[in-house]
């Protein structure tokens, strides 16, 4: 049985008790048609109480939780103090106002409390930011470290389906490159249970993969995961719903998605890509440095051959293909950045070639 029945038949039987009195009531004119009037008004008033009860219970409790959903921690914290600022201030003021002559005496204090509690809370919302950053100083005076524990606590980060099934975001987060809470919406959370029970065995293999890197997460100490009931009400499409959201929330978006990037950044929304952090993060070499790469597979090109370094970036060898299976000493000659990533392009070290080469002929 629901909470919502339970009010409905609670409201059916306090307005029939109503209905029935005012029935009651006017049947004393006519008293002839006394019992009509109560039973026609009790039942009158039970039908109404069944009908209406949950729109003034529990349907706007549940439209104001959505609503306080959807607004960041911070901005809820900023409001509450404006609130608390402007009430103080209202309240130093109501008894000077109150001294004026009626009707300026009566009704200035209450025009005082509305105004005093609006402009406390639009102030400190539009001005929450500096807000956390004076609370955040005062607290790393107060006790060591404190601003990083704030600021994980301040700052919101969601996840896109894409980069949890990824895997990549687990090691990213245990690092400590991911300072913050990271939110993973209650419809994200729907789309990876959808994926891992599609009928398509890669699929599925993909989306049981991204639950266990959730399980991962939650597990981790010192990761701060948070799964949320909170949705975006007219959008159907998920990618379509997380903008909103972030927008809402005023968070940054964590994915690898390539057209859910250019999306979100056309809506002025901030966006963390994994596949950026990866690139970023690889070794820089200029030309002319020497590398030691294992040749371990032919190139496009005639007489090419390609290597690997340890972060991923690959290397094009020239006359690297008589020497697969073996490590080189290579000289860089260009470094070229792509849509896909870092490619170097090499050669062998002069002498290794000829060195190589000869002991090839002697074998």
């Amino acid at each position: 049985m629901s909470f919502e029945f339970v009010l409905r038949i609670i409201g059916m039987v306090v307005f029939g008790v109503v209905g029935g009195y005012w029935g009651a009531q006017l049947g004393q004119f006519s008293r002839s048609q006394f019992g009509l009037y109560m039973v026609t008004f009790a039942l009158v008033g039970a039908l109404a109480g069944l009908i209406l009860t949950p729109f003034f219970t529990t349907r706007p409790v549940r439209a104001l939780r959505a609503l306080l959903g959807r607004i960041a921690a911070e901005t809820l914290f900023a409001s509450l103090i404006g609130l608390v600022s402007g009430l103080l201030i209202a309240a130093l003021l109501s008894f000077p106002l109150s001294l004026l002559p009626a009707p300026f005496g009566d009704v200035l204090p209450f025009v005082g409390v509305l105004l005093c509690g609006y402009f406390g809370v639009a102030l400190f919302v539009m001005r929450q930011g500096d807000i956390m950053g004076v609370l955040s100083t005062v607290t790393t005076r107060g006790e060591g470290g404190g601003s990083a524990a704030w600021s994980r606590l301040n700052r919101t980060i969601l996840l896109d389906t894409s980069v949890i099934i990824d895997g990549r975001v687990a090691d990213v987060a245990r690092s400590g490159f991911l300072p913050g809470t990271l939110l993973i919406p209650r419809f994200i959370l729907n789309e990876l249970q959808y994926i891992a029970d599609s009928p398509d065995g890669l699929r599925r293999q993909r989306g049981r993969r991204g639950m266990e890197v959730l399980s991962d997460l939650q597990k981790e100490p010192n990761v701060l995961v948070r799964i949320s009931d909170i949705d975006v009400e007219g959008m159907r499409d998920v990618d379509d719903k997380l903008v909103v959201l972030a927008r809402q929330l005023r968070c940054p978006i964590l994915t690898n998605d390539y057209n859910l990037n250019r999306i979100a950044e056309l809506q002025g929304v901030s966006i963390l890509n994994v596949n950026e952090l990866a690139n970023a993060v690889k070794s820089v070499v200029l030309p002319g440095e020497m590398l030691s790469v294992n040749v371990i597979q032919e190139g496009k090109e005639h007489s090419q051959g390609v290597g690997y370094m340890d972060d991923g970036t690959m290397v094009v060898i020239e006359n690297g293909r008589e020497f697969i299976g073996e490590y080189l000493n290579v000289v860089v000659t260009k470094v070229l950045q792509t849509a896909a990533g870092r490619m170097i392009f090499a050669r062998i070290e002069e002498g290794v070639e000829k060195e190589k080469t000869a002991e090839k002929k002697a074998k």
